[in-house]
């Protein structure tokens, strides 16, 4: 993430329509992530963001957040989130592929896990082309635009076999 990406990153963020259906939560403290910015970048020990782009420009951000089943086994918990511009097109799934590698490739974790609405489809495939296991539904998880939704857990393994994606 640049500081150039920051002014489009709170954009998407800010803009309900541009979030999509599985992404608006409701209004937020519009600074949060410039204060995130001044004080690491938006790269930290518990989380982080870095920016998707597409021939140069600025397509979405994925992160990764720390979360622990027990003290002794931390793991990372992933998103993304795309441009409506740049849905669609494999970019999402590309983008997690790499965060993968990277992810398992820079920290020590076994596990790396994703959330998804149980109705969010194209994220769902998105996760399983990059290896990603569904393991269940944690019902009434999430509540968005005025009602408790379901959501889907999925996890990688840094043991499990993923796809090679044309290497």
């Amino acid at each position: 993430m640049t500081e150039a990406d920051l002014s489009l990153f709170e954009a998407l963020l800010s803009d309900p329509e541009a979030l999509g259906a599985f992404q608006w939560f409701g209004w937020r403290d519009p600074g949060r992530f410039r204060r995130r910015w001044a004080e690491n970048g938006l790269l930290a020990d518990e989380q982080s963001v870095l920016t998707v782009a597409c021939r140069g420009e600025f397509a979405g951000f994925v992160s990764w957040r720390r979360a622990r089943a027990m003290t002794s086994a931390p793991y990372w918990n992933i998103g993304i989130q795309l441009r409506p511009e740049a849905r669609g097109r494999g970019i999402g799934t590309e983008a997690q592929r790499l965060l993968v590698e990277y992810l398992f490739a820079h920290t020590p974790v076994m596990r790396l896990e994703a959330d998804t609405e149980d109705t969010n489809h194209a994220e769902q495939r998105a996760l399983e082309k990059c290896g990603f296991t569904r393991e269940g539904v944690q019902r009434a998880m999430t509540f968005r635009d005025g009602e408790w939704r379901d959501v889907v857990r999925y996890s990688l393994l840094r043991t499990d076999v993923r796809p090679e994606f044309g290497r």
